[in-house]
């Protein structure tokens, strides 16, 4: 049976560069506002959206539909990427 290639196998697959601990922290700050503002703003349109009937037409559910993705990628994504930069490395191992 062939024997499967890893990362490790081919070299500069992933390459990286030295980076300042400040810029990882500022990074790091920069995505914590940002999933906080983005968490906040778009669970406040969905919550907007629901109690106004007169706000209920076929165009806004578009926009909804966008609100609820956008929520849901500031929920699961800012605190993994705020978590990593805190690290200044990838701490969810080969798996994650």
């Amino acid at each position: 049976a062939p024997q499967e290639m890893t990362v490790q196998d081919v070299p500069r697959a992933f390459p990286t560069v030295d980076v300042p601990d400040h810029a990882h922290y500022t990074i790091g700050v920069v995505i914590l506002i940002v999933g906080i503002t983005g968490t906040l703003g778009n669970f406040l349109v969905f919550y907007t959206f629901c109690r106004s009937r007169s706000l209920q037409t076929p165009a806004n559910t578009l926009i909804i539909n966008l609100a609820i993705s956008d929520f849901l990628m500031s929920i699961t994504q800012s605190p993994v990427f705020f978590t990593n930069s805190l690290y200044k490395h990838w701490i969810f191992g080969e798996k994650g």
